[in-house]
């Protein structure tokens, strides 16, 4: 179950005891069981199991109230014989080392052991409600039937392919319902298979029966939650059989947490639900289950937390337990190493309901002495101590502050979004990169894939994780990587290492999201005792691709000369070819005509006719021998006048 148990592992588990309400037993991360009575607020008792650390408690279920006795007591007067009180006592605590502990609050000790029956993590407990049989499902997809008396297993039988993720056994004893991915219901008297059901497509975390009518009236309902699933799906068994599908459904805001509903007796009677979600916030619900529903149904009244700083933050609810006044509910809210419980009156005529709180960070820890073996040290108030279960932190012993009772609503004119219009308003390309271009305020948070990359792990949806790896944005691969929990980064690598050994163009997407892996989660990974198994093909072929790799950058390198020689060549060929003719010319006049005359008859040099071009220069050269002799008598003429002249002048 390495994808089913992802969801499972991060719940801690914290449940209030059955009818009375009057203790809560929760398990924090240290490993240690903490029973709080709710009526004092203090710690009852806290117990340490032997491997807390190895193999950790994953679920809790509290047994049927019964008579106990607490040892040797005065005998009892004839008019108090009748009064007997029955008291929630066993607890039963499934750990993932595939044992069962069944620990007694009366005794302040445990009962007995159950092992041998799993060879897997538990991952749910259900008590039988009248006879002492105790049932569990394991990631070895078996369910044991335990018999409390002999502390053996009576009868263990194989339930699905998958790992039992969840069981209910129904009012009258008769029916048991399992689920992994597909929801049976088994008879347990053949242990057989009596009506199959749909179910979600990640892990059923959650089975409650809501009626407590017999299955031949059509009057038998039950609802089942799953990991990362928003919707509460209530299932009917029909006598025709014809019941493989839902029939109502709920919404919430996350994933639920914590369930505790009121069965119905009859068609009149309304069954009443709170559910506690992932995100801290607690819905109420009341519907009367007569048939089918098309449409979802929204909660009759959300119950939020917050502290009474200036900028309040949201205080987490951890359980919830509904009484029989429908407007009072028991709250648990805060922390798992010391949770708030409250008994609190909510008006559900309202909407939206938000509660402040005063809630300090110190811890002031108070313990009944009676049945507790641990002991409260004696502190002057002035002094500070270490408080366990926080390495590091000091906090003064005071007592716990009065808790006020402001309350909060929200505005009334918000209303609930539907499921298509929070799909229309997922946009990943709605905030701009240009500089100075106007932010747009995302309503739904869409920076990070971490939910849809559970989803397509857990599932092995193709088109899922095809959609979250084909992501180049290097802020969004790092936000994923980060806020993914931890026992998926396993099957991330085994996922990212199956596609590097495919296209090279998917290989290059591929190492993005192994690398930021890498950065993020080398701690967990060497904390792994199989990592060398488990990343062995990832190592061979990294190294098998080191080795192409310097023939490759050679293979480089010579492709790169050669087109750069050929990128030279092609630069010289043009420049060759570069036309030198004159597109005009300008020439002035000039008094040498005849010099050009002459410069122009002589014969070139690559003329052919040279010869021809000679003899023709030779005539014109004697014709000029020939022309001085008549150009002098002009001049000799011109000369005699001048001199006419000047004799003139002196007379």
């Amino acid at each position: 179950m390495a994808a089913d148990g992802v969801s499972l592992s991060l719940q801690l588990p914290c449940v209030f005891s059955p009818k009375s309400r009057q203790y809560l037993a929760v398990c924090a991360q240290d490993g240690r069981l903490r029973v709080w009575n709710t009526d004092s607020k203090t710690l009852h008792q806290e117990f340490v199991p032997s491997a807390h650390l190895s193999a950790t408690c994953t679920c809790i279920a509290w047994g049927p109230c019964r008579t106990v006795k607490e040892g040797p007591q005065r005998k009892k007067r004839k008019s108090e014989v009748g009064q007997v009180e029955e008291k929630a006592d066993l607890l039963a605590m499934g750990t993932a080392a595939g044992t069962v502990l069944i620990y007694s609050t009366a005794k302040g000790a445990l009962h007995c052991t159950l092992d041998g029956g799993h060879s897997g993590g538990v991952n749910c407990v259900h008590w039988h409600p009248e006879d002492s049989l105790l049932y569990s499902g394991s990631d070895d997809t078996n369910i044991v039937e335990w018999d409390l008396q002999t502390g053996k297993t009576r009868s263990k039988w194989k339930a699905d392919r998958a790992a039992v993720t969840s069981l209910c056994v129904s009012p009258d004893g008769k029916l048991l319902l399992s689920a992994g991915h597909v929801i049976k219901m088994w008879d347990l008297e053949t242990k057989e298979v009596y009506r199959r059901f749909t179910g979600h497509s990640t892990a059923v975390t959650t089975l409650r029966f809501a009626t407590t009518r017999p299955p031949d009236s059509n009057g038998l309902y039950f609802l089942s939650g799953a990991a990362h699933d928003r919707l509460l799906s209530v299932w009917q068994v029909r006598e025709d059989g014809k019941d493989k599908n839902s029939v109502v459904s709920f919404t919430l805001t996350d994933e639920p947490q914590h369930i505790d509903l009121i069965t119905s007796g009859s068609k009149e009677e309304a069954v009443r639900l709170a559910v506690v979600c992932k995100d801290g916030q607690l819905h109420l619900f009341e519907h009367f289950l007569n048939g089918p529903c098309k449409k979802p149904l929204s909660p009759s009244c959300s119950v939020q937390m917050s502290d009474t700083k200036d900028s309040p933050m949201p205080i987490p609810l951890l359980a919830a337990a509904l009484g029989a006044d429908p407007r009072c509910v028991m709250l648990a809210y805060g922390n798992h190493l010391q949770p708030v419980m409250e008994k609190v009156e909510v008006n559900t005529a309202e909407r939206h309901v938000c509660l402040t709180r005063d809630v300090r960070t110190n811890l002031s820890l108070s313990m009944e002495t009676t049945v507790s073996k641990v002991k409260t040290p004696i502190v002057n108030a002035k002094s500070k101590v270490l408080v366990p279960g926080l390495p590091g932190h000091t906090a003064q012993l005071t007592a716990p502050a009065p808790q006020g009772t402001e309350k909060r609503k929200k505005d009334a004119d918000t209303k609930e979004m539907s499921i298509s219009e929070r799909l229309g308003e997922i946009d990943l390309e709605a905030v701009s990169d240009q500089k100075g271009a106007p932010k747009v305020a995302a309503s739904l948070q869409t920076d990070n894939f971490a939910v849809l990359l559970m989803q397509g792990l857990e599932s092995n949806d193709a088109d899922i994780l095809n959609k979250v790896f084909q992501t180049r944005k290097e802020a969004l691969i790092k936000k994923t990587v980060a806020r993914l929990p931890l026992p998926a980064v396993i099957p991330l690598v085994e996922e990212l290492t199956k596609r590097l050994q495919g296209h090279p163009l998917t290989a290059c997407l591929m190492v993005r999201w192994l690398k930021v892996v890498l950065m993020h989660h080398t701690s967990y990974l060497a904390s792994l005792p199989d990592l060398v198994t488990q990343l062995g093909v990832l190592y061979h072929m990294i190294e098998s691709r080191v080795k192409m790799f310097h023939k490759l950058t050679k293979l480089h390198g010579k492709l790169h000369l050669l087109t750069t020689q050929v990128a030279a060549n092609d630069s010289s060929a043009l420049v060759s070819e570069v036309d030198h003719t004159a597109k005009l010319v300008y020439e002035e006049e000039s008094s040498d005509e005849d010099d050009v005359s002459v410069d122009e008859a002589l014969p070139g040099e690559d003329s052919d006719h040279w010869e021809e071009e000679e003899a023709m220069q030779e005539e014109e050269d004697d014709e000029q021998d020939e022309d001085p002799d008549r150009r002098t008598e002009p001049k000799a003429n011109g000369d005699e006048d001048m001199e006419h002249e000047n004799e003139s002048e002196e007379e």
